[in-house]
């Protein structure tokens, strides 16, 4: 199918696609595997592009392939033509009461690993024909990935304010300081905004997590008391340097609830600040939204309204029963 004309300048889909898998891939050979077709069908078919469109989309040196100036401003021009096309066809093909497809989803550590995993299952257990992919990372990058076009939706705890992106509230979650002490001591332990802060040391997510952003927002002026000697990248490798008495650390409820109750770690009252937090949903502004993307949203804050006031984000397993009963109602209805 040929999709760009423009004199003697002709481009088509599959050429497009090349191009997409090479920039993903970085490299023909992986590109040639990720599509099932040979690396001299890939070089032929950026080779002929890059003809057609007058100069070199990519930078070589050895195997690698880089995207130089041209390639980067084609890059999102491309993907936009194939979001389309994709869009064109899912829009074509969906039934009425019936959804097939794939979304794309991305999410911030909390929601990606503590909420998305049960609303996914229990939204396949109703379309068995939707599949989906999720990337779990945090909410900075989901923006970008957002901004791009690589992902359909996201999910996210922290704040996000491109012009570019819609951000729709979801429902709340709850930041809890823990330690790694037993006992007695730990249990008693009170941390005072106004003048505890600087007593300990921290243990945070990394820069670009929304945990680490909404709670240095909510500590406000009380922020420069923070001793931090560790930012990492992951929840439970955050759990465990706690645990081994590397500082306190700050999660959402859902992250450190079971361990909190089985005594593993120990919960700190915060006293002078609310930590609950908005978790949001996002998406391009610009992109087509599908049957299937409507139909996974209103599942989405369907459940949100059904849980309303009930404490669902205190373990992943009540909120997982939750999405159960509410599944099953919906089954019925």
């Amino acid at each position: 199918m040929l999709i760009l004309k423009g004199g003697a300048m002709t481009v088509t889909i599959r050429q497009l696609e090349i191009f997409n898998a090479v920039v993903e891939s970085g490299q023909v050979t992986k590109a040639a595997q990720k599509l099932f077709i040979t690396q001299s069908a890939v070089s032929l078919a950026l080779n002929g592009m890059e003809n057609q469109l007058g100069g070199a989309l990519f930078d070589r040196s050895g195997r690698c392939l880089e995207l130089n100036d041209r390639g980067r401003y084609f890059l999102p021009l491309s993907r936009d033509i194939l979001d389309k096309l994709e869009d064109l066809d899912s829009l074509m093909n969906e039934k009425e009461g019936q959804f097939a497809g794939v979304l794309r989803l991305v999410a911030s550590s909390t929601i990606g690993n503590y909420v998305l995993p049960y609303l996914i299952t229990s939204f396949k257990s109703m379309h068995p024909d939707v599949h989906f992919n999720m990337l779990v990372c945090n909410t900075k990058e989901a923006e970008k990935l957002i901004i791009d076009r690589v992902v359909d939706l996201g999910f996210v705890e922290g704040k996000v304010n491109n012009e570019q992106v819609s951000v729709t509230d979801w429902f709340q979650d709850e930041l809890v300081l823990f330690s790694g002490s037993t006992g007695e001591r730990g249990a008693e332990r009170v941390c005072d905004v106004t003048k505890d802060l600087k007593k300990y040391k921290w243990v945070m997510r990394e820069a670009g997590s929304g945990t680490a952003q909404i709670f240095k927002s909510k500590l406000g002026k009380h922020v420069t008391d923070l001793n931090v000697v560790m930012e990492l990248g992951h929840s439970e490798a955050i759990k465990k340097a706690v645990k081994a008495e590397a500082g306190i650390g700050c999660l959402s409820n859902l992250a450190v609830c079971r361990a909190i109750s089985r005594g593993w770690l120990h919960q700190i009252p915060l006293k002078g600040v609310d930590m609950k937090r908005q978790l949001t949903i996002i998406q391009h502004k610009n992109k087509t939204k599908t049957h299937l993307m409507s139909e996974f949203l209103d599942f989405c804050f369907l459940l949100s309204q059904h849980i309303e006031g009930q404490s669902c984000l205190s373990s992943p397993e009540k909120f997982q029963d939750l999405v159960l009963q509410f599944t099953d109602k919906n089954k019925k209805d």
